[in-house]
């Protein structure tokens, strides 16, 4: 395993301090929206949208990092990134379909209560 370099050369520093700042910005945002939200609908846009885009930055502040110290392009994140941008809102998408059936059904239920409820009422 190669040591960790004393100075982070400037050109490399930079561009990795602002993917490093802004993912975890956006990543804290994303949470932030996650416990404050009231409704489940909005609060699954928080992780699904807003915490994908912070995780991709953090995972390309690592891929600049990692291709600086090893000399040559590392592109293990960059796989990683994609895979997180394409399965992340996709299974965010599922779940709130898996949702609004949930809530279907059971707005169904009610009303078919309420039916027959009002026919026992009458007979």
């Amino acid at each position: 395993m190669s040591q960790l370099p004393e100075h982070i050369p400037l050109w490399l520093g930079i561009p990795m301090l602002l993917l490093l700042l802004t993912g975890s910005v956006v990543t804290l945002i994303g949470a932030l929206g996650l416990y404050r939200l009231p409704h489940f609908y909005q609060r699954i846009h928080g992780p699904a949208i807003i915490i994908t885009l912070g995780t991709g930055c953090i995972l390309l502040a690592s891929m600049l990092f990692f291709s600086g110290l090893a000399q040559r392009p590392v592109l293990h994140e960059l796989l990683i990134t994609i895979f997180v941008l394409l399965t992340a809102p996709i299974s965010a998408m599922l779940i709130m379909r898996a949702a609004v059936y949930r809530d279907l059904r059971n707005s169904h239920k009610q009303a078919a209560a309420k039916t027959s409820q009002k026919r026992d009422a009458q007979d």
